[in-house]
């Protein structure tokens, strides 16, 4: 996949252009009815499909003290675009400048250098522009302006239930997986950096990778049975996801640590994506430490026995 870092750039690419436009947080069915409509309608007219998404959230910088956990940091976001087919994908910076461009300026900007611009797709409610003005009734008339198609995907239903980042957001939240992924496509997950810790575990005899998670949306606390993919290889885990209350006193600070059964790796500094399978139990604090490693004992035990299920 191909991915451009500036509206300019479109110019470079054969026309005529089908743009999917979106902030595509979580990459959710709804988010993949836009862009399998834009390359269906791209690969109809011989034109090059591209998915236009932004970074970061646009909350982030709009509304920094409301913004939403993600679903998906932009790094994981490309991974799943990548993974649907994507031969050509632009990720714009968004900033307070950016944040200011009029939605008809936008729009003529990437009219200006597409050679030419065939089409926008986007989803029903998505608006842009400065103070969100530009919707979809805007963009139809900028496209009766610049010559251009507007398709409006209409909302993606499971279960009778609209599909929204926000919908998967608050199923994850409450540990209903099976919701979210059903709304997503695929299973959640979270990816995130190796980051060095306190080496408890490996102390304690379980060594554990704690994750960096890029502010994405994480499940209730507990000890989870988990599947991590690390350099396209699948290792069964125990994830503790809390606030280690036997050993970290006063920790405000949610910690998701995994330990990866029958691995002996260095994997600082790689990334590393979870699956929850299932849950195992609630996070507790423990008398004394010898008490916190028979648990963790009984926890892998567990875990071992499920996946030989």
């Amino acid at each position: 996949m191909r991915t451009l870092y500036s509206i300019t750039e479109l110019a470079q690419l054969p026309g005529p252009l089908f743009l999917a436009i979106g902030v595509f947080d979580g990459v959710h069915r709804g988010h993949q009815a836009v862009i399998s409509t834009s390359a269906r309608h791209a690969q109809l007219e011989n034109g090059t499909p591209v998915v236009v998404t932004f970074d970061p959230h646009p909350m982030k910088v709009l509304r920094p003290d409301d913004a939403p956990h993600l679903l998906t940091a932009t790094p994981h976001k490309i991974a799943l675009i990548r993974d649907l087919g994507v031969r050509h994908l632009l990720v714009i910076k968004f900033d307070k400048t950016f944040a200011a461009t009029a939605p008809e300026d936008f729009v003529q900007q990437l009219v200006m250098h597409s050679k030419p611009l065939r089409e926008i797709c986007v989803g029903h409610e998505w608006s842009f522009g400065k103070d969100r003005r530009g919707n979809l009734d805007l963009l139809k008339k900028l496209g009766a302006r610049f010559h251009f198609d507007v398709v409006g995907i209409p909302p993606v239903k499971v279960n009778r239930t609209v599909v929204s980042s926000t919908a998967v957001r608050q199923a994850v939240e409450k540990g209903d997986f099976a919701t979210a992924a059903a709304m997503l496509g695929r299973e959640y997950t979270i990816l995130g950096t190796v980051k060095a810790g306190d080496k408890l575990g490996k102390k304690l005899g379980y060594p554990t990778a704690n994750l960096s998670a890029h502010s994405e949306q994480f499940p209730p606390n507990g000890v989870y049975l988990a599947e991590a993919r690390i350099d396209r290889t699948l290792y069964h885990g125990v994830v503790n996801l809390g606030y280690r209350p036997t050993v970290s006193k006063g920790n405000s600070e949610r910690i998701l640590e995994i330990h990866l059964l029958d691995f002996d790796r260095d994997i600082y500094g790689s990334d590393l994506e979870v699956r929850f399978i299932r849950y195992l139990r609630q996070e507790k604090k423990f008398e004394n430490i010898d008490a916190l490693v028979r648990q963790i004992e009984a926890d892998v035990k567990q875990a071992r026995e499920l996946c030989a299920a």
